[in-house]
């Protein structure tokens, strides 16, 4: 499959300092990709970049298989940036439709894009109106004019209640299925765990981990967590059977290394009735993230 997005040893400095040190990554039709690093790893830089904004050093970027910011590529790709601002006098419906004639379509199509991001009901509300979560909508709406082959994405739930950030993330799976590619850029990371197919991490410019969640959870190495419940009258017996475990009444919580996890596991099944149930938790991508962040002296 073709990459969507493909950047090969990428290197851009500003005044001598290198914001963005030999990155590599590509983004394939369909996939959601999430790009997180701490304020000044480059991910700012990298999306300008991306969008033709700002030239680049060396390397290669080729964005659905152009030159970034020719109108080839211009014509294939939507931002979204994290403070979208739209004329406050203007309606969701005008400002769209003023969106859509700019790109040579129908302004008759400005309802249906915003009943598509939850605005149909505000759709003739003027924008001023709005709360900050229903102009990042606003922008979403925009972003999807022209059915965009890539969406670039800075902190798109910005401002976004817990409901619409379930509805946005499911838009953006409506969107994969449909074949577009997603970068997104986002320091929710409870959020990015659960509806992203891969994730990047960069810091002090450099590419410093890729993968799934469960590459990377496999490369940090870090700690399983387990939650065992004990039957009343077995907490004692359970505890003899786990050293080192910590226990809180009924409960008991263990931190074992993850190539230890079958066999504790093993240990605590064979306790039988004596167990009523067991959580075991996995380091969560903030886990990783710190881990990483850390090692790399951020």
């Amino acid at each position: 499959m073709t990459p969507t997005l493909k950047i090969s040893e990428l290197t851009k400095s500003f005044a001598g300092t290198k914001a963005l040190d030999s990155v590599s990554l590509t983004v394939e039709p369909g996939s959601r990709v999430a790009l997180l690093g701490h304020n000044g790893a480059g991910k700012s830089t990298m999306m300008k970049i991306i969008l033709g904004l700002i030239p680049f050093d060396s390397g290669t970027v080729t964005v659905c298989g152009e030159a970034p910011g020719s109108p080839a590529a211009r014509a294939q790709v939507a931002y979204l940036p994290e403070n979208a601002a739209f004329h406050p006098a203007l309606t969701g419906q005008e400002q769209i439709a003023h969106y859509l004639a700019l790109r040579g379509e129908a302004p008759r199509k400005a309802l249906p894009l915003l009943e598509r991001v939850g605005l149909h009901d505000a759709a003739r509300r003027r924008i001023g109106t709005y709360s900050k979560g229903m102009r990042q909508r606003v922008g979403l709406a925009q972003a999807l004019i022209g059915m965009p082959r890539l969406l670039v994405l800075d902190e798109p739930t910005s401002g976004l209640d817990p409901v619409s950030r379930r509805d946005f993330y499911a838009l953006l799976d409506d969107l994969a299925a449909e074949g577009a590619a997603i970068l997104l850029s986002s320091h929710a990371l409870t959020e990015v765990e659960a509806r992203t197919d891969r994730i990047l991490i960069l810091s002090g410019g450099r590419m410093v981990a890729t993968g799934t969640l469960a590459d990377l959870r496999r490369m940090a190495a870090l700690p399983v967590s387990l939650h065992v419940t004990a039957r009343n009258g077995h907490a004692t017996e359970i505890a003899a059977a786990l050293p080192g475990a910590i226990r809180t009444g009924g409960d008991l919580r263990l931190s074992i290394p993850q190539a230890d996890k079958l066999e504790t596991l093993a240990r605590i099944t064979a306790l039988g009735s004596k167990v009523a149930d067991i959580d075991v938790v996995p380091p969560s991508l903030e886990d990783i993230y710190a881990h990483v962040s850390r090692r790399d002296g951020q």
